[in-house]
């Protein structure tokens, strides 16, 4: 299920993640480092730290991830309440987390990429996340994601289909 009512995902880890449109109305989406096969592509995303906002946590994530400045993007909108997806018991990657948690809720974001494709650096933070990356149509992105997590996506695009014809 994707959408879960507060207490339900309490032992779920705090997330948050972006899609970032370009002018075009495409969006970004990075190839896992060391990933292997079709569904290797996402959209940056990553823990919110203890007391940290889901904005502001979203907005460091991007720029540890992409190398994108902050000053570089503008908040379209984003996804009211959690958005949750389960680890499969099968899962051994991130076993650290895996032990921790039963899966990941998160806090989704829509921003502007107001800069230009030079201005992204996959090497700004080490370990890098991702190794190549992309502008596709929103549509396609559920399609690279591995597929436990595309029931997520499904509904990010749902709801964020209203920006893929947004220009700056």
């Amino acid at each position: 299920m994707v959408r879960r009512k507060k207490r339900e995902l309490t032992n779920h880890r705090p997330n948050a993640a972006i899609v970032l449109f370009n002018k075009e109305g495409k969006v970004w989406l990075g190839r896992r480092a060391n990933g292997s096969g079709a569904h290797v592509w996402q959209f940056p995303q990553g823990g919110i730290d203890e007391g940290e906002k889901p904005l502001i946590a979203a907005k460091r994530e991007l720029a540890e991830e992409t190398g994108i400045r902050t000053d570089l993007v503008k908040k379209l909108g984003k996804v009211k309440g959690w958005l949750a997806y389960d680890f499969p018991d099968d899962v051994m990657q991130a076993p650290n987390k895996r032990l921790l948690w039963e899966g990941q809720k998160q806090k989704w974001f829509a921003f502007q990429f107001l800069g230009k494709d030079s201005d992204i650096n996959l090497s700004a933070h080490s370990p890098a996340e991702f190794d190549d990356w992309k502008w596709v149509d929103l549509v396609e992105a559920p399609k690279g994601i591995i597929a436990w997590k595309r029931p997520v996506y499904d509904e990010v695009v749902r709801q964020f289909s209203r920006y893929t014809r947004h220009k700056k």
